[in-house]
Order: structure tokens, then sequence, then C-alpha cells
């Protein structure tokens, strides 16, 4: 990848960090095409139509945590994190993340804890994880090895732990120029790692050592078992679960989505057992510029997500676009076979809606709408969908005797009219315009 030093950022750069100047002389960015509308913008025109500048949010994060990366020797407390990469699969780069300081760190890599902080907590959560990495085939869970086996027992830590990354060089302060790519913090290949004090959670440990349990069944036992979402997800990408001879490692983006799939499969299995709810239910939340509503309905099982990305957001980046881009994906009662095109956000949202109707022991059918306005600056994960659709759900619904009543609040919290919703979603043209067969039993 070729690299270049990002010069005009200290001109653009906010009066309060002008203190960091230093370090963000040493930010480095993979270099673009010449006519790459962040490089015509700088960051002063906002020519992408966003609120703010995505670049120069992330350099300022990654100004202050440079401040503290002066030597390829990284000390500090690891929440625990580690991570599995995708690129060259089936050999892919693991390794740890650790930040260059001690104390309680479980924030810096739990998504759990993340829903009403700002883009530039969570920024700054990303960056201060410094990735050593080494290469791994991803069956090399079979025949073990140092480094993954301090790994896995990392991945069941319950609470952060002191360790030591000896990295082969000073990690490289880079940036990407994009506003559609998630936040990481730098990087630089694994010389050695040692991690002491580990407190296992025997929850997963048992999982672990099980050797006969199936990795879905793991998944969903541990999911009973009240362990956060992300920590199975973690152990997950560790290939720490199933048949020993089975086992590999798993891409952490492919860990999440796998992990929000076999839960919220086994819970929609169990829902559909329950009685309907009675009434039209809608909820809503706000978070990043983010707008969540959720409408129930008293029908069987069946379940839309549908997302509207505004113009100059990151999959809708012409800020010049005369509407929103919407796209989603559904499920009738007997489920699909094929992965939905808006990928992992709607297993995300699944999971969300399916364990609070699990809690309630009813079933309904879902339709969950989200608005993406541009101050959201770039994507953080798909966590923020789940855990924002959590939310939604934990507040108190307003409560309709039918379809059109409930519609017609849930509008009055978005932005996008009713007519477009129903255009593209699946759900409210059979709600709205297919008959149903009982209508004509007496």
């Amino acid at each position: 990848m070729l690299l270049d030093r990002v010069r005009w950022l200290r001109d653009v750069i906010s009066p309060e960090c002008v203190g960091e100047i230093a370090a963000f002389r040493e930010i480095k960015v993979a270099r673009v095409p010449p006519g790459s509308l962040c490089l015509l913008c700088k960051g002063g025109r906002m020519l992408c139509g966003k609120s703010r500048c995505p670049i120069i949010a992330r350099a300022q994060s990654l100004a202050k945590s440079s401040l503290r990366i002066t030597s390829p020797n990284i000390q500090g407390s690891t929440p625990p994190g580690v991570f599995v990469g995708r690129i060259g699969y089936p050999k892919v780069y693991i390794g740890p993340m650790v930040p260059p300081f001690r104390g309680d760190t479980e924030i810096l890599d739990t998504p759990e804890l993340w829903v009403g902080k700002s883009v530039n907590d969570i920024i700054d959560y990303r960056f201060a994880l410094i990735r050593g990495k080494v290469r791994a085939n991803v069956h090399d869970t079979q025949t073990g090895g140092k480094l993954i086996d301090t790994l896995q027992e990392l991945a069941m830590g319950r609470r952060p732990a002191d360790a030591e990354a000896l990295l082969t060089r000073v990690p490289n302060k880079v940036i990407t120029i994009s506003g559609e790519s998630q936040p990481f913090g730098p990087s630089a290949p694994l010389r050695s790692f040692k991690v002491s004090d580990i407190r296992v959670d025997r929850r997963i440990e048992r999982s672990f050592y099980d050797h006969d349990l199936k990795a879905t069944d793991a998944v969903v036992r541990l999911y009973q078992e009240e362990v956060l979402v992300t920590r199975i997800q973690r152990a997950f990408s560790m290939g720490m679960f199933g048949a020993a001879r089975r086992r590999k490692l798993v891409p952490t983006r492919w860990s999440i989505t796998a992990v929000d799939s076999i839960i919220s499969q086994g819970l929609i299995d169990q829902i559909k057992q329950h009685e309907t709810i009675d009434e039209y239910r809608v909820y809503e939340f706000q978070n990043l510029d983010n707008r969540f509503v959720a409408i129930l309905m008293p029908e069987r099982w069946s379940f839309e997500w549908i997302e509207a990305w505004f113009p100059g957001t990151t999959w809708n980046p012409d800020r010049r676009a005369s509407a929103p881009a919407i796209m989603g994906d559904h499920e009738y009662h007997g489920g699909r076979k094929t992965y939905p095109d808006v990928g992992g956000c709607y297993y995300a949202c699944r999971l969300a809606v399916a364990e609070m109707l699990n809690q309630e022991r009813r079933q309904a059918s879902a339709l969950v709408l989200r608005e993406i306005h541009p101050g959201y600056i770039l994507p953080v994960g798909v966590w923020n969908v789940r855990e924002c659709v959590r939310a939604a759900l934990k507040t108190k619904p307003q409560k309709f005797d039918n379809p059109q009543a409930a519609l017609n609040h849930a509008c009055k919290r978005l932005t996008i009219p009713l007519r477009k919703w129903i255009e593209n979603s699946e759900l409210l043209k059979r709600a709205f315009f297919q008959r149903k067969i009982t209508e004509f039993v007496a």
C-alpha cells in the first residue's frame, strides 16, 4: 500500500488540537486516486455533505492516541481484545489488541456499553487499541501453538488483563481517505505477546473444552447463560467451539454476523410457539443521527429491515442526490435461505427483535425502519443496529388498534413519507394490498 503524509491536516484541524500538531505530522494516509472527493475537499468545504469531516475526526483521534505510542513495546491492559482479519483468507492476520495504558479498559472493546456515546468517543475507543498481527491459517486452531493458545485464553477473559505486545516496529499512524471504512487502531507485525492474570469466564471455558458440543449449540447455550453477545462473537472468531477436528478461525466480521444469526434463529424457533401480540405497537429511538422505528403487528412471525441512507451518507455519498437510497430485506414465517443484501445489519436487528418477543413469550410480525442522516459521518459497525434496536424495544411503545394509525404515528417520527416506505416494504404491501383467507371465512 502506498502511503503519503497528510500535509493539509494541520491547516484544517480545530484550535484545541494545536498542541498535538507534532502527532499530526506523523500521520500518513493510504494514497487514493487524484480525483477523490476527499482530496479535493481536504476537510474544508464539506463536499460530501456530512456535518463533519470523517477524515479529520479519525485524524484527531489518531493524533491523541499516537502521543502514547513511542515504542514497539506496547504495555497496557487489554479489554480483553483479539481480532481475526479476513484479507487473504484462509491465511489471515490474527493478534491481540492492547492499548498503551493500564486500568479498566473494558469499554474499549464492549459495544454493549457504547449506546449514547458520541462518534468521537467511539472513534477514540477504536484508535486506542493497537493491533499486533501475525499470519495464520484458519485451520491452525486444530494444532494449536503458543500464540493461538494465548489468544484463545484471552478470548475467555471476563476482565481486562495486563499485557505486553512486542512489535517489530513502531506502528504506522495510517488513516484511509474514505468516509466508508470503520475506524481501527494502529497496527504492526507482532514479535511476541505476553499476558498475565487472565480471569477466565467459566461459562465460555466449559464450552471450549466440550469437544462434543456443536458450535451452534455452544453459542446458544452461552447466550442463555447471559454471556454478552460480543464476548460470544470474540470466542467464536478464535475457533473455540465445536468438534476439535472441525474448529477453525473465523474472521471477526464474519463471526459477528454468524453469532447474531445463530442466536436469533434459535429465539425465532421458540417464539413461533407463542400467541401473537394483541395490538399494533410502535417503538422509537435515536442515536448518532440515526432514527429507528420498530412496528410490531399482531400476526405470525415475519420480519423486515429497511434502511434509508440520506444524501451525504456512506451508501448515498452524492449530497446532490434527490432522495434517500432505500434498501431492505425480509423473511416470512418460513424464514429465508439466502444472505440478505443489506448484510449483517439484518441479523443484528433480527436478534434484538427476537429476544424481546421471546422475553414476552409472544410472537409478532416486525417491521424495523432506519433513517441515516448526514450527522452519521462514518459507519461504526453493526453493533450500532443491534444495540439501538434493543434500546428502542425497551422503551414504552405507543399502541394502536389498526395498522394505518400505527404507520401514521411512525411516520411522524421519520422524515420519509409513508408512500415511500410502502413502495419499499414487502410486509406493508402484503398488509395493505393482500387479502387474508380469514376474511372469506364466515
